[in-house]
C-alpha cells in the first residue's frame, strides 16, 4: 500500500508512469516471514478494502478474527463486522484506496519495527494537511498560468490567421480543453487528446480490415500508435444518438475510474464532426464473441466462466461502492464485457452510465436507453434506475454465461418471455441442471453451478428492494451460506403461468401497475 513505510511499488518506473497493475510489495517483510516475533496490526479507517478477501468461518468474534490472522503468516489484513463476520486477505493487498467516508476499519498486519515507528495520528494529520495545502496552492498557480498561456496562444492565432481559420482553430482548442483541462479535487484527468490525423494513421483511415465490431454508438477499430502500442478506437457515428454531453460524460467518468475489471481509457479526439475514444486494446474482444460462437464456446470451461463472473462482480462493486464516485452502468451485457489476453473481464462502454451523489439512491428518467432483455422492470417501465438495476442485468448475464445462450433466444421458448422466466420455472420444477451448457458439464461442479443459478434468480427479482446488492452477491458466490428462495419473476412469464404462480403463492404475490413510458430506446 503506497504511503506506508512497509510497502513500496513493485515496479517503480511503471508506477510513476501511472501503471499500478503490478501493485506494491512489503519492505520490510513481516516478522513471521523471517522467524521473528512481534507482528501486530495498524487500524486504518475510511479505506476501500482490498480485492479478493476470503471468509474465516471458524472464529466467533473480533478477538478470534484477529488471532486467526495473527497466527497465519499468509494473512496480511483482516476486517470484522457483525454482518459479514471475519474477512481476511492474503499478503498481497490489491487495489486499496482512501475514501472520504468509511464504515469499517481495515486492520493491516505490520512487523514490530513498523508499529514502533508509527507516528501519532495528530502528527500525521498535521503533516498531511500541510502537504495537501502546499499541493493545492501549487496546482492553483499552475492552472492559472496554463490558462494564461492558452489565452495567449489563441490571441496569437487570431492575429496570424484568417478569420475562418482562426474560428475553426478556437473551436478545436476549446473542445479539447473540455477534457484535457477538466479539473476535480485538484487533479486533472491526465488524458491524451489525440489529433485526428494520428487516429486516421493508426487505423489505416478507419479501414474495414481494422474493424473490430460495431458498438451501440458506432464502430470500433484496432489501431497501432507510433511506437507500436495497440489500441481500440471507438468512433461515434454522427447519427448515433450520443451527443457531446454523453461523449464528455463517458470521457470524464472513465478517467476518474481505475480498476482491474474496468477498461482503461487512454485518450480522446474531438475535431470537426468527429468524436473518438481511444481505449486499451483487448485482444480477445468481447465476452459474447466467445459465449455465443459455436466455434469458440468450448474455450470457456467452467473455471474460466466462473472467474469471469467474479471479475464482473468485482468491477460492479467498485462502481457501486468502492470508487470515489457512485456509478450505475445502465447497459451491462455480454458485448460490453471485454476480455484481455488472460481472459480477465473488463467492463466497458460508459456512455449511458450515471453518477450518484450524496445520499441519492435512485434516478428517474423519461429517456430509457439500454438493451432489451437486460433492463430491469422498474427501469424499462418507469424510467427508475439504481445500483439494483445493474444487479438485475448482472443476473441476466450470469444466466447467459451458464446456459451459453442469449437472453433474447428464450423469447418464444415454452411460454417464457425471456431467460429469467424460463430459468425460474426450471429451478422451481427441480430441473435447473438442464440449464447448464453441455460444453461445461465435464469441467464444472454441478453444485456450484446450481448455486450460481439460484443467485442469478435472486438478482432478477421484479422488485429492486428484493434483489441483493453486488457486495452480497460476491459473498454468496464465495461462500456456502443458505440462500433465500426467489419469488417467481411475474413480468417474465406469460399469463397462464402468472396465474399458476399467484395461486400457489398468494401471500407473496405482487401487483404490477400500468405505467406509460415516453421514450424507450433499445440497443
Amino acid at each position: 500500500m503506497h504511503g506506508l513505510q512497509c510497502f513500496q511499488p513493485k515496479l517503480q518506473d511503471q508506477w510513476n508512469a501511472g501503471n499500478w497493475s503490478q501493485g506494491c510489495i512489503r519492505n520490510p517483510p513481516l516478522g513471521c516471514q523471517i522467524n521473528q516475533t512481534g507482528d501486530g496490526f495498524l487500524p486504518i479507517g475510511n479505506i476501500k478494502w482490498p480485492d479478493f478477501s476470503y471468509w474465516v468461518s471458524t472464529v466467533g468474534d473480533e478477538t478470534g478474527c484477529k488471532s486467526a490472522c495473527l497466527n497465519n503468516c499468509s494473512c496480511g489484513a483482516y476486517v470484522y463486522t457483525g454482518t459479514t463476520g471475519c474477512l481476511a486477505w492474503g499478503d498481497e493487498l490489491i487495489d486499496m484506496s482512501e475514501l472520504q467516508t468509511g464504515t469499517y476499519t481495515l486492520n493491516l498486519k505490520l512487523p514490530a519495527s513498523e508499529l514502533r515507528t508509527h507516528y501519532p495520528i495528530w502528527r500525521i494529520a498535521t503533516i498531511v494537511s500541510g502537504v495537501v495545502l502546499f499541493v493545492l496552492a501549487a496546482c492553483l498557480v499552475l492552472w492559472w498560468k496554463r490558462g494564461r498561456n492558452i489565452k495567449d496562444a489563441i490571441h496569437r492565432s487570431w492575429r496570424s490567421s484568417t478569420w475562418s481559420q482562426q474560428n475553426s482553430a478556437m473551436l478545436d482548442i476549446s473542445q479539447s480543453i473540455c477534457f484535457d483541462d477538466e479539473v476535480e479535487d485538484g487533479k486533472s484527468h491526465e488524458l491524451k487528446v489525440y489529433p485526428l490525423d494520428r487516429i486516421r494513421a493508426a487505423t489505416n483511415n478507419f479501414s474495414d480490415s481494422n474493424k473490430l465490431g460495431e458498438g451501440g454508438f458506432g464502430p470500433v477499430y484496432m489501431g497501432t500508435l507510433p511506437g507500436g502500442e495497440e489500441v481500440a478506437v471507438k468512433r461515434l457515428c454522427r447519427n448515433s444518438g450520443q451527443g457531446l454531453e454523453e461523449f464528455k460524460n463517458e470521457v470524464i467518468l472513465i478517467a476518474k475510474l481505475q480498476h482491474r475489471n474496468l477498461v482503461r481509457l487512454l485518450g480522446c479526439c474531438i475535431q470537426r464532426d468527429e468524436k473518438i475514444l481511444v481505449y486499451e486494446y483487448m485482444p480477445n474482444k468481447s465476452l459474447d464473441a466467445f459465449l455465443f460462437n459455436p466455434e469458440k464456446q468450448g474455450l470457456l470451461d467452467w473455471r474460466k466462466r466462473f472467474d469471469i463472473i467474479e471479475g464482473i462482480a468485482r468491477g460492479l462493486l467498485y462502481l457501486h461502492r468502492d470508487s470515489r464516485l457512485r456509478v450505475v452502468h445502465r447497459d451491462l451485457k455480454a458485448s460490453n464485457i471485454l476480455l484481455d489476453a488472460d481472459m480477465h473481464p473488463k467492463i466497458s462502454d460508459f456512455g449511458m452510465a450515471r453518477m450518484f451523489g450524496g445520499d441519492q439512491n435512485q434516478f428517474n428518467t423519461n429517456r430509457v436507453v439500454g438493451t432489451f432483455g437486460y433492463m430491469s422492470p422498474e427501469y424499462a417501465m418507469e424510467g427508475i434506475f439504481s445500483v439494483k438495476s445493474d444487479v438485475y442485468s448482472f443476473g441476466v448475464l450470469l444466466l447467459e454465461i451458464i446456459t451459453g445462450k442469449r437472453a433474447v433466444s428464450f423469447h418464444y421458448h415454452q411460454d417464457s418471455l425471456n431467460i429469467a422466466g424460463y430459468a425460474w420455472r426450471q429451478w422451481n420444477e427441480d430441473k435447473a441442471a438442464e440449464l447448464i451448457d453441455p460444453l461445461i458439464r465435464p469441467s464444472c461442479s454441478v453444485r456450484q453451478v446450481l448455486r450460481c443459478i439460484h443467485i442469478a434468480l435472486l438478482c432478477v427479482q421484479d422488485h429492486a428492494d428484493e434483489r441483493p446488492d453486488i457486495y452480497a452477491v460476491i459473498l454468496m458466490l464465495s461462500s456456502d451460506s443458505n440462500l433465500p428462495n426467489p419469488r417467481p419473476p411475474t413480468l417474465m412469464l406469460r399469463g397462464r403461468e402468472i396465474e399458476s404462480s399467484k395461486s400457489s403463492d398468494k401471500d407473496q404475490s405482487h401487483s404490477i401497475g400500468t405505467v406509460s413510458m415516453t421514450q424507450l430506446h433499445g440497443r
